[in-house]
């Protein structure tokens, strides 16, 4: 049951999207930040039934360290899809994902997902991967839009056994735009539906948001290997949920 309320409001909303959006075009001809405004609390609320019918229970940890004021580079580590479903109902202001370029191939999502500043990252091709990169940097530097990124590139499948090793250049979008990181430890998000597919479950997750961390405030060292290093960061996050 919960699988079969999900899906539908899943794809209530796509299909309503249709008509919603051509009004959000409209507003957007006047008033652009009223745009992007409506259209981040629709998938918002969309979002929130789903985990509701999905039961997510959550627990939110630090999200007093996101600033209200400027926009990040939230970097996660990735185990469901529901890192996205969750973590979109908790950033702050306008907020993109960085999502592999498969997501194209879905029709109605991925007008939403353009529609909220998403990126479909080639990780196939150099080149087209550097220019979603850069437009990344001028949604931030430019824009005032944060950005979300998943360095590990995939979905951990077995996370007990530790994260993937973080992807360097996925910091770039903080390092040339200057903005901070906020490192986000996401923990158990797998137990409401990867883990037993293709049914949903009821789980306990946890999003845990660390403090900014600055590039240009980093040693020498730790900027070189600035992914290591903040890898490292939600490793002992992640940590801290275990033990806790």
């Amino acid at each position: 049951m919960r699988t079969l309320l999900s899906l539908i409001v899943a794809i209530v909303f796509l299909v309503l999207g249709i008509i919603v959006s051509f009004f959000l075009f409209l507003i957007g001809l006047f008033n652009k930040p009223l745009k992007d405004k409506i259209a981040l609390k629709l998938v918002q609320g969309a979002f929130g039934l789903i985990c509701f019918f999905a039961g997510a229970k959550k627990t939110v940890i630090g999200r007093e360290n996101i600033p209200d004021d400027k926009p990040v580079l939230y970097v996660a580590n990735h185990q469901s899809f529901f890192d996205i479903i969750i973590g979109y109902r908790l950033v702050k202001g306008r907020c993109g994902f960085v999502a592999k370029k498969e997501m194209l191939k879905v029709p109605l999502l991925r007008h939403w997902m353009k529609l909220l500043y998403c990126l479909f990252l080639d990780r196939e091709n150099i080149k087209e991967g550097l220019k979603t990169i850069l437009q990344g940097i001028d949604y931030v530097k430019n824009q005032g839009i944060s950005m979300w990124i998943f360095p590990e590139g995939t979905r951990n499948k077995t996370p007990e056994e530790g994260l993937l090793p973080f992807k360097e250049g996925a910091l770039k979008i903080a390092e040339k735009s200057g903005c901070p990181i906020i490192p986000v430890a996401i923990s158990n998000t797998a137990n409401l539906f990867e883990n037993h597919l293709p049914w949903m479950r009821r789980a306990k997750v946890t999003f845990r948001f660390g403090e900014p961390i600055l590039l240009s405030e980093l040693e020498k060292e730790d900027r070189k290997h600035a992914g290591a290093y903040v890898q490292k960061v939600i490793e002992n996050m992640l940590e801290s949920d275990t033990q806790a």
